[in-house]
């Protein structure tokens, strides 16, 4: 099993969002908490299981900094996954 944090940028597998880029905003045992800042913000994030999601190897350090600051914005998800998809 794969070990997800706070920040990492991962793809739905399953769903109607299937193929959707996503940021974790929280870990809960078998389940990850989702938000991509329009769709799914960061008050009413996505609630997947693990095996849903396909893993990227990038962790936005502007996002967990945020997170532990408690002033994340959904702009700064949409700004991460904005980067994330140009670099890619």
């Amino acid at each position: 099993m794969v070990n997800f944090q706070i920040g990492q940028i991962v793809f739905s597998k399953l769903g109607r969002d299937k193929g959707d880029a996503f940021i974790v905003v929280c870990v809960e045992g078998e389940y990850l908490y989702l938000a991509d800042g329009r769709r799914r913000q960061k008050d009413k994030p996505k609630k997947k299981k693990q095996k849903h999601v396909q893993p990227t190897n990038t962790v936005s350090e502007p996002v967990v900094v945020a997170m532990n600051c408690d002033r994340l914005l959904d702009s700064d998800l949409r700004k991460a996954l904005a980067e994330f998809e140009n670099r890619n």
